[in-house]
């Protein structure tokens, strides 16, 4: 009888589960909320099969409110699927900055690698270009200092700067490789993505760095190919140029050259552009995307929180932007106030080459249109008693579990997907000419199957 019970406990939650799927997947804030009132356990429902939680369906339609409320619920933020992705993965993979935004400012874990290839959340964000969700991924190792963008040239003398900024660390997360050697850069130049590999070289992007015989490879472009290879098999010119200006030039191990690989692909319109050779280096202008101070915002939101103000005082004065919030911020320099959320949303979002009063990466102040480069927390704001953060692996299973009943974990599927899958995914992309957005893979967002705790369950009373 008590088999039963539990049995039909599961169901009960699996219905749940599958409602709190749908209402994540189609953005239903308020069924959300309903249900996780209901049973905030809920939060770790996985579906059979993808393992994908509600925070997967959330952060792939791009649902930032909802993504927060789970968070709020403690679910595990680094919580995968069956191909090793997590949350903030698939959020870059479908360019949802906002998602991206809130699952940094919780602490999400950018240097997971999924379990199909070894690509990171900067390889699925460069692979579709979306450089707001690149420029988060890399907030913390970007200091909002006024000469920064001068350090990352070498063209600063300051020392204190230098040490203050570890470059080596950005670079080691810049140029990690996936398999076969692929980088985040490889993934925007074969793509076309300019403003992406344009961003990606500021921060330090490798030119030299070469694909790897493993097996692995895109066997139609070779081993040992640069980001240049890579640029001149997807055909865009100005990806080509600018990887040329910053002195590409190199021959893989099958002795071809990029205009080798340009003509093998039919892309002659590339012709003239690879056989010449620049008399040096070229002055290229900074990344739009770079944003100077949204290190300092980030840091201020993640200790004093950004959805209200936390002020002991009354007196301060209504954010101009929003007109609903209480100032909590200041731009250093001109020393306008605005709320937290605003600020962190100029930061997140600016993306133009509007000249200000400023160093390169300082973004507009929309009140006297000078440049920011960093914001200070004003007095009076007060740090956040309970910030929304990284879900604890001791948090309660469902109650449909009995007392004593202690579910186990069974990773055999994930290990045998793993190992079957890193084998194959590039063999697959041979086949796949005119579509190289796989070398990534892509995620299913249907849910099937059902709570997990009713497998787990027949499982412990085997």
């Amino acid at each position: 009888m008590r088999i039963l019970n539990l049995v039909s406990n599961s169901f009960r939650c699996s219905s749940y589960g599958e409602r709190l799927v749908s209402a994540a997947r189609d953005g239903d804030l308020s069924e959300a909320k309903a249900l996780l009132e209901c049973n905030p356990c809920l939060a770790r429902y996985s579906t059979i099969g993808v393992h994908n939680s509600p925070l997967h369906y959330a952060a792939a339609q791009g649902h930032h409110e909802i993504v927060s409320l789970l968070l709020e619920s403690r679910v595990d933020i680094n919580l995968r699927n069956y191909r090793g992705q997590t949350a903030l993965m698939q959020a870059c993979q479908y360019g949802h900055w906002e998602v991206v935004q809130t699952l940094i400012l919780s602490r999400a874990d950018i240097h997971r690698a999924d379990y199909i290839n070894g690509g990171t959340a900067l390889h699925l964000a460069a692979l579709n270009g979306h450089s707001l969700c690149i420029r988060l991924l890399l907030v913390d190792y970007l200091p909002s200092r006024q000469d920064l963008f001068n350090v990352m040239r070498g063209k600063s003398e300051n020392l204190e700067s230098i040490a203050e900024f570890d470059q080596g660390a950005l670079c080691e997360v810049v140029n990690r490789a996936a398999d076969g050697g692929i980088t985040a850069l490889h993934m925007a130049s074969l793509n076309g993505h300019f403003e992406s590999v344009q961003l990606l070289l500021d921060f330090g992007a490798s030119l030299s760095a070469v694909t790897e015989d493993d097996g692995t490879t895109l066997d139609l472009i070779g081993a040992g190919s640069t980001p240049l290879h890579y640029a001149a098999c997807g055909g865009n010119e100005q990806c080509c140029q600018i990887l040329i200006g910053h002195g590409a030039t190199a021959v893989n191990s099958n002795g071809w050259t990029p205009l080798m690989i340009a003509r093998s692909w039919h892309r002659n319109w590339l012709t003239e552009i690879l056989r010449g050779q620049p008399d040096g280096l070229l002055q290229t202008l900074p990344s739009p995307y770079i944003s100077l101070p949204l290190m300092s915002i980030v840091n201020i939101a993640r200790e004093c929180g950004w959805k209200s103000s936390n002020l002991h005082a009354s007196f301060r004065e209504t954010c101009v932007i929003c007109l609903e919030r209480k100032c909590s911020v200041a731009a250093e320099g001109c020393g306008h106030q605005f709320c937290t959320r605003c600020a962190l949303y100029l930061c997140s979002t600016t993306s133009s080459l509007v000249i200000v009063h400023g160093p390169p990466g300082s973004i507009v102040c929309p009140l006297c249109r000078h440049g920011i480069v960093s914001f200070v927390k004003l007095q009076g704001t007060r740090p956040v008693d309970r910030a929304i953060a990284n879900a604890s692996p001791s948090l309660a299973f469902c109650t449909c579990y009995g007392a004593g009943s202690k579910p186990t974990f069974h990773g055999m599927l994930i290990s045998l997907l793993r190992s079957s899958f890193r084998a194959l995914s590039f063999h697959k992309l041979c086949s796949t000419k005119n579509k190289p957005e796989t070398l990534l893979g892509s995620s299913n967002h249907k849910s099937s199957g059902s709570f997990t705790c009713l497998q787990e369950t027949a499982e412990s009373h085997k």
